[in-house]
């Protein structure tokens, strides 16, 4: 049975590269199914017509490409699918990873599927479709093109906006209150910029965490994928450009994003920061000259003085709750809170106190700012003005 449904939508350039002049095209796009079938026995490149005559409909001959634990999540659904004869929608499963520690690397091993290690990708069986799902890596035009129905892409945001690597990270830390999860089909020299074939709005839940949000939005994101693959030709026939306006970009992050600036950040931002990559990073400042990881973040902290008023304005100032057993540090607009620190081994609330800011202690020391937590300055490192840039650019107050 012929795919004639695929030969209304594949691009122009694409039939020209497989052996069709342009008025064979033109004539393709104007006549009905059984002179295209004709027009077809006279390209030059017979794979090609093997190909689209085998990808008219379910199941597919699938190559995957994926490394992490949201990207896992697609894997096992199309693994299982495979298995089930009467779903009928992966006829076969290869998967291509990149380390040997990555989950998907493991759960192919674990389950026997066929293994490529990225770049070294063996094409000598025909596919007809390929799946991308956290990556991370360009896929070249050669490799697109050898597939009929092109290659899917699983992206955890609503595109445009966020894309890039870390879409969900920075969904969570720009307070985001809706993201979603599209289904794409990729094209070569850029991330993220090619048509939507499918694409599904999801509320963000009030102070949840990156790691809360990507385990939804791949358990989403793996039901939407078998949905498009249900209807593929369908869904490729109608599919749509993105839209120029809405663009935003999602960067990879970074341990730089975690040092905390007390008097640009407010109380909301370190929340979010803390949410979006804590994680991950542990959020970090300054104390007496050398860096400090602040850990078991509580949020926003209500605070009253009764003595030292002045303390309730300077940033970076820190507060021993005892009430609580929790360490209050001022920032731009508030008081933030945390039962614990490393600074050079782990530290409980009080323990810091006792050690760091008892009266006993602070009587010893002439300095002023021993109760102030420092914004770590970049600028104070070799090649630090750069960089301190970069850091300040990627604040969302």
């Amino acid at each position: 049975m012929w795919n004639l449904n695929y030969l209304k939508f594949i691009d122009q350039g694409r039939l020209l590269s497989q052996g069709l002049c342009s008025s064979c095209i033109a004539r393709l796009r104007r006549c009905d199914g059984s002179h295209r079938r004709g027009l077809f026995l006279f390209s030059r490149n017979k794979s090609f017509v093997t190909q689209i005559k085998s990808a008219s409909k379910p199941p597919w001959r699938v190559l995957f490409f994926g490394s992490d634990d949201f990207a896992l999540e697609s894997l096992k659904r199309l693994h299982v699918s495979r298995d089930d004869r009467k779903a009928g929608v992966v006829g076969s499963l290869e998967v291509v990873t990149l380390s040997r520690d990555a989950p998907v690397r493991k759960y192919a091993e674990e389950h026997r599927l066929p293994l490529h290690h990225w770049p070294d990708v063996d094409l000598s069986a025909q596919f007809d479709v390929g799946v991308v799902v956290s990556f991370g890596c360009l896929i070249k035009e050669n490799l697109i093109n050898k597939m009929p129905y092109g290659i899917l892409n699983v992206h955890p945001s609503l595109l445009p906006r966020w894309r890039g690597p870390a879409p969900i990270f920075h969904t969570i830390l720009h307070g985001d209150s809706v993201t979603g999860v599209t289904i794409m089909q990729i094209r070569p020299k850029r991330f993220d910029v090619g048509p939507i074939l499918q694409q599904e709005l999801y509320e963000v839940p009030k102070n949840c965490t990156a790691d809360e949000l990507g385990a939804t939005l791949a358990a989403v994101g793996s039901e939407m994928l078998m949905d498009t693959l249900k209807h593929l030709p369908q869904r490729i026939a109608n599919r749509k450009e993105q839209p120029k306006e809405g663009a935003s970009f999602a960067p990879k992050i970074s341990s730089r994003m975690a040092w905390i600036m007390w008097e640009e950040h407010s109380c909301d931002y370190i929340d979010r920061l803390f949410r979006a990559i804590g994680s991950r990073f542990p959020l970090k400042t300054m104390w007496m000259g050398n860096p400090l990881k602040l850990l078991d973040f509580v949020g926003k902290c209500s605070v009253s003085f009764t003595a030292a008023p002045y303390l309730s304005s300077v940033p970076g100032s820190v507060h021993y709750q005892k009430e609580s057993n929790t360490l209050l540090v001022r920032c731009k607009d508030g008081w933030v809170g945390f039962k614990a620190v490393n600074f050079k081994k782990r530290l409980s609330a009080s323990d810091f106190f006792n050690g760091y800011l008892h009266q006993s202690v602070l009587k010893k020391s002439p300095s002023t700012n021993t109760c102030l937590f420092q914004s770590y300055k970049e600028s104070d490192s070799p090649g630090g003005h750069h960089n301190n840039m970069l850091l300040r650019n990627n604040t969302s107050l």
